[in-house]
């Protein structure tokens, strides 16, 4: 694979194609990774898209673990779980005569609904649907340490079986080979993201330096249980973030984007212990609400991820960064400019700015930069208390 020409490609697209303040930018809204009933997740997949549609997304991924969602007979066996949260009943209630139950010596059971079948109901003009599998699998070192290795496909066609390997990057590195497989043979767009990397602190910033193909990774998710911020023996995902991408950077490899999800599985109560829904998503710039659309642009840079912020615009051209909040009553906003620089080992706070806009003029030692936002505003149902909301634009090359 040529990095070097996909690198040039992505700068050639970013300063001349999507930022200009004079153009129209049209935000769409979207989660990537979603638990159901078809794995682990505690509601059907119906109810979960209702709320999604329901709250201001236009695009939404299911990626439960290790399935597609594909199997036209599955039967959920309703338990005592389902009972408690009246799962079924409130399913029945939203859904009539779609849902399907039966009831034997054994118990209640419920059909879910196969991807094709959920899609044909609940898609419709300004909100869409794609097929997505978290391929879950694990890697065990010598100390018997088990280390988690997720990794969600947007927009698979055929499902990938977790792979075994001799090391946390041999794992991964075989799932990313089996998606660009996948999408050359099927001539699908379809990409792959790594998962909340410091879950069960199972994967590195050396394995994830070191990986080829990978382009996203999650900067953020709202699980409770996936140390965003490190300890004090590992590092946070968006310092892994920067390091990631100075080592591509200098070893001709296209940058890895950071996506903000969800990661959601508890749907009948909110807590900080739960993984709940609206905590993390992106925002894409296109007009056109397509799957295709939504990958190029995506792979091309043109999104930023949120777990609360909401921008007015994101421009760029060969001069610099532009940029504006669109605002909440009351509340604070600190726009910074983190960058890497020629001569440099890590990046750096370029520019701070209190306030809703901001912009940074390109020095002639800058490589990379992208900009965080953060707020005073409290997220209303956060993975750990006192969570404030973020966002984050995608590092963008300019020397």
């Amino acid at each position: 694979m040529n990095y070097t020409k996909i690198k040039t490609v992505f700068i050639l697209f970013f300063l001349t194609s999507c930022n200009s303040l004079d153009e129209a930018q049209v935000w769409q809204k979207g989660n990537l990774h979603t638990h159901s009933l078809w794995s682990d997740g505690d509601d059907f997949p119906e109810m979960i898209i209702q709320w999604y549609k329901e709250n201001g997304y236009q695009f939404l991924a299911l990626s439960d673990h290790n399935t597609i969602s594909k199997d036209k007979n599955r039967w959920y066996k309703i338990g005592e779980r389902e009972v408690n949260n009246k799962t079924l009943e409130k399913y029945k209630d939203r859904f009539g005569d779609w849902v399907e139950e039966k009831t034997d010596d054994e118990g209640t059971y419920v059909r879910l609904k196969p991807y094709e079948e959920y899609k044909n109901k609940l898609e419709e003009e300004g909100f869409i649907i794609i097929r997505s599998e978290e391929v879950t699998s694990s890697f065990e070192d010598t100390f018997k340490r088990n280390k988690p290795v997720h990794i969600n496909v947007t927009n698979i066609q055929e499902k990938i079986e977790p792979f075994k390997g001799e090391s946390v990057l041999d794992v991964m590195q075989q799932t990313l080979d089996a998606v660009h497989e996948q999408r050359k043979r099927t001539n699908q767009p379809m990409f792959a993201h790594i998962n909340h990397p410091n879950f069960g602190y199972g994967i590195s910033t050396d394995d994830l330096k070191k990986l080829n193909g990978e382009r996203f990774f999650e900067v953020y998710n709202g699980h409770p249980a996936v140390n965003n911020e490190g300890n004090e023996y590992h590092l946070d995902t968006e310092s892994m973030w920067d390091l990631i991408n100075i080592h591509y950077y200098n070893n001709d490899k296209p940058l890895m984007f950071g996506i903000a999800t969800d990661d959601s599985h508890n749907y009948h109560q909110q807590s900080t212990s739960l993984s709940n829904t609206g905590r993390g998503w992106v925002m894409v710039n296109t007009k056109s609400l397509e799957t295709n659309n939504i990958i190029t642009q995506m792979e091309a840079g043109n999104f930023y991820s949120s777990s609360g912020i909401y921008l007015k615009s994101l421009a760029s051209d060969n001069k610099g960064i532009s940029i504006e909040i669109d605002p909440e009553p009351n509340i604070e906003y600190g726009i910074h400019f983190i960058g890497y620089k020629k001569g440099d080992d890590n990046t750096k706070l370029l520019k701070s700015v209190d306030g809703t806009k901001a912009q940074y003029v390109f020095e002639k030692d800058d490589i990379f930069v992208r900009v965080k936002i953060v707020s005073t505003a409290l997220m209303p149902n956060p993975y750990t208390d006192g969570e404030t909301k973020k966002a984050w634009t995608q590092p963008l090359i300019v020397n």
